[in-house]
């Protein structure tokens, strides 16, 4: 296997302490959140107190200044032990991100501090019944009003941290006649009169996540709300394309970690379990399926641990971050497939991690912009898209 060469001993003393915040607050509990369908809200606030939320914020707000590699690893982790119903990386690295690189001096004092120690929990809220990855076809609109508040109609749907979101990025439309150019960012608190948050959504994987359906019937928005003021009016749209890079990597982060947790929990099934008096890793074909998956990861991993290096010297660009979206997310699936086929029976079993791990995965091709959407991207950078 190539050495990895992405981290420091620090980084790497930083993922023991953060095994072992996993052994202790996560790992005992999945299963139960597994069958509520969401985290206890407690986990949120243990992971604040040890310092791990929004560890690349500034100290000014609450933050460590830490690089982007110690959300990696936080990434990997909890891709490696199956946690996806813990949303850390999505209020860490998304929704906090939006508010440092565009909120107002007061935004930034006012939410930073909070996410960082898990009072509250973030969420961001684009997709839509009817406009998933077409952001442009968003219908939610915030009409300004005479006294300057934001009058906020419409509904969103398959928002993760829905259920327990304190502060949710609501894109919505504030000049509707300008389609894309008229879409701004909107900083809706709960507990705002005519904010609700609908049914938790029941999905085929991802359990424990609180997928949830958010609705917004004449919420007045004060206008301090608007994510950077007037000056980021009806830029929303650009904002939201300049965080994709970083977005879709991180989904390739979570396809290879837990791709190589599959194959390894894969290798130890196999060499175990006996088929017709001989352990399954002695017939040649588990041999080869299991060379073939692991030689695909590694590959994988390398280009990912590169893509690594380029966000954090900000040269990773929108093509390459769908490509590694794309590429290891149909990876990351058709190993799970190979994996429970090795498994045989055994492999449909929830009780199983890697019958958990399969049903996880498939959504990784259609969230972040669906795979179809990341080779649109990638053609358009090779001069190739439609007129």
């Amino acid at each position: 296997m190539i050495e990895r060469t992405l981290f420091s001993p620090d980084h790497e003393s930083f993922r023991d302490s953060f095994r072992r915040f996993m052994e202790k607050e996560i790992a005992p509990f999945h299963a139960e959140w597994e069958e509520q369908g969401y985290v206890d809200r407690a986990v949120w606030n243990k992971a604040g107190e040890n310092g791990f939320l929004c560890m690349t914020m500034p100290e000014a707000y609450g933050g460590s200044e830490a690089d982007k590699l110690y959300s990696v690893i936080q990434m990997e982790e909890l891709a490696r032990g199956g946690f996806t119903g813990i949303g850390f990386g999505l209020h860490s690295e998304i929704v906090a991100p939006y508010i440092l690189h565009y909120g107002t001096p007061e935004q930034k004092a006012k939410y930073l501090p909070k996410l960082a120690s898990g009072e509250m929990v973030g969420a961001i809220a684009m997709s839509e019944p009817a406009a998933g990855s077409d952001l442009q076809g968003i219908k939610a609109t915030a009409i300004q009003q005479a006294d300057g508040s934001y009058l906020l109609n419409g509904s969103k749907t398959f928002i993760t941290n829905g259920w327990h979101a304190d502060l949710v990025v609501v894109v919505a439309k504030t000049n509707p006649a300008a389609g894309g150019k008229g879409t701004s960012l909107l900083l809706v608190e709960r507990g705002m009169p005519g904010f609700s948050v609908g049914q938790r959504l029941k999905k085929l994987g991802l359990k424990a996540q609180d997928t949830s359906e958010l609705f917004f019937d004449n919420v007045r928005v004060p206008a301090d709300n608007l994510l950077g003021g007037k000056a980021y009016e009806n830029k929303g749209f650009i904002c939201l394309m300049e965080q994709l890079p970083w977005e879709r990597l991180q989904i390739a982060i979570t396809a290879v970690a837990a791709a190589q947790a599959a194959i390894d929990w894969t290798v130890d099934y196999v060499k175990e379990r006996k088929v017709f008096g001989a352990p399954v890793a002695s017939f040649q074909n588990t041999r080869f399926t299991l060379a073939e998956l692991q030689t695909q990861v590694q590959v994988a991993r390398v280009f990912v641990d590169k893509c690594c290096e380029l966000i954090g010297q900000d040269k990773l660009d929108t093509a390459t971050a769908s490509m590694a979206k794309y590429w290891t997310t149909d990876l990351q699936c058709k190993v799970m497939d190979e994996c429970v086929q090795l498994f045989g029976g055994y492999g449909y079993m929830w009780e199983y991690p890697i019958t958990r791990a399969y049903a996880d995965a498939r959504v990784q091709r259609i969230y972040g912009g669906t795979n179809e959407i990341m080779k649109e991207v990638i053609t358009r950078s090779m001069g190739l898209g439609m007129k």
